[in-house]
């Protein structure tokens, strides 16, 4: 999960989390706005009926002698208008039958879900009954007693939560919204520090990234320029390097190829000479003799073919005399020579090789010799195919064999060899990539001729 999916989940948690809080605090105002008005309408009834009371009592003489409260006529349209919406009085006088009046119950407003009810129910129970006299001066003349009805007290309850939601959540809404653009606007350098990363990943040292108003990325930034600067310098002293051991490298190759040529050749062919000349000598009157030479013979011829194989692996001079495609095709006959009848090396070579440098040449060469190496010893091909292109500005080279190696077990072998190519084709500023061909392994490398 990128960063700003993660904030603007966090963003719509707190968003959620206040709107909750936001509901249950209109529930519990709307609740006790609902005691509230209770009280108030018990009060503004009682006041009303004591009037009534003694307006009866006093001016009409409306003493019952049976009854010490009178009766007066409290169910008019001017007990309604002090009754709050939803709520039911009941007027008991001394010694009578009480008297229940309720406000509209349609003027609230729609009726609320039954989950609502359920839940409403569930979190502040049942409403307290207000009871009190209708007159401090007369206890007997009765009571008043008010009571929310439960029905109208949830479709108050419910209209509050709606209009509180409608507006909550168009607030909630509208402050997601903004802060996610504010978020994304003010995360929009981060997508730019990771395309350098990536750029810096892919090789690309020289990139750097801007300067940012905020401190944090600001900072990030300075961080990762300093980062491509020192891997500048450090990939440069390591090309460096790379190329100058490559040299002594072929310069120990040339020295141990002319030693092995001119000192341990002469001995075989001395040794070879000699014994041929004892089996000659030796044999009419010596056959064992004879034998023993003709052996020496044998074995000086197999170590005599060993130490060209060597040569032929440790020279160069190939690519400086003959030039590189001739070169490649000689290592390629050789591979014929030495594999056959097992696997088959073919060479297909496009466009002109002759005016390769000739560091890059030699490079090329070693780079084709190891590939060729690896598909015999990481498979069993029996077709194995170099392929090298001359471009306008690059050489490409790639080696594909049919031995069904694994792509992955190559790229993560133990061996020297691929780190040894690998090690040439960046040393060349070049690119190294392995994957699967139809029937094995495909090895190819990219080198620029002006590295």
């Amino acid at each position: 999960m990128n960063l700003f999916a993660h904030l603007a989940l966090r963003l719509a948690g707190v968003v959620l989390l206040c709107l909750a809080a936001a509901i249950g605090w209109v529930l519990i105002d709307s609740h006790r706005s609902i005691e509230k008005e209770t009280a108030a309408s018990a009060d503004r009834v009682a006041r009303n009926l004591e009037a009534l009371y003694w307006k009866e009592l006093l001016w009409r003489g409306g003493l019952n002698k049976e009854h010490i409260v009178p009766l007066p006529d409290w169910q008019t349209m001017a007990t309604m208008k002090v009754i709050s919406p939803g709520v039911c009085i009941t007027f008991a006088p001394a010694n009578e039958t009480p008297k229940r009046l309720c406000s509209q119950l349609e003027a609230i407003s729609e009726p609320a879900p039954a989950w609502f009810k359920g839940f409403y129910g569930w979190m502040f129970g049942d409403f307290v009954r207000i009871e009190q006299p209708l007159s401090p001066r007369q206890p007997l003349a009765g009571t008043v007693t008010a009571q929310p009805d439960s029905e109208a007290a949830v479709r108050q309850a419910w209209h509050q939560i709606e209009i509180g939601l409608s507006i909550a959540g168009l607030i909630a809404a509208g402050i997601g919204v903004l802060s996610a653009l504010l978020i994304g606007h003010s995360l929009l350098p981060a997508r730019s520090i990771v395309a350098g990363l990536k750029r810096l990943e892919n090789g690309d040292f020289c990139h750097r990234l801007p300067a940012y108003r905020t401190a944090e990325f600001n900072q990030i930034s300075r961080a990762v320029n300093d980062l491509s600067a020192r891997l500048a310098d450090t990939t440069a002293q390591r090309v460096a390097l790379t190329n100058r051991l490559f040299q002594v490298q072929e310069e120990e190759r040339r020295a141990l190829a002319r030693d092995l040529h001119d000192e341990f050749g002469q001995c075989l062919a001395a040794v070879g000479a000699l014994a041929t000349v004892i089996e000659m000598e030796s044999r009419a009157d010596r056959p064992d003799l004879a034998q023993d030479a003709r052996s020496i013979i044998e074995t000086s011829k197999r170590m005599t073919g060993t130490l060209r194989g060597a040569l032929a692996r440790l020279r160069s001079q190939e690519v400086e005399e003959l030039g590189l495609e001739a070169s490649l095709a000689q290592l390629v006959a050789g591979w014929n020579v030495q594999a056959a009848p097992q696997a088959t090396f073919h060479l297909d070579v496009r466009g002109d090789l002759a005016e390769v440098p000739r560091a890059t040449a030699q490079n090329i060469y070693r780079i084709a010799q190891e590939c060729l190496t690896n598909a015999v010893r990481h498979g069993s091909p029996q077709d194995v195919r170099l392929q090298v292109e001359r471009g306008a500005n690059v050489v490409a080279l790639s080696v594909e064999d049919d031995g069904g190696g694994s792509p992955a077990k190559l790229a993560h072998a133990n061996g020297y060899g691929l780190l040894g190519i690998r090690e040439r084709v960046t040393a060349l500023g070049g690119s190294l990539s392995i994957d699967a061909a139809p029937r094995g392994v495909r090895v190819a490398a990219v080198i620029p001729l002006a590295a």
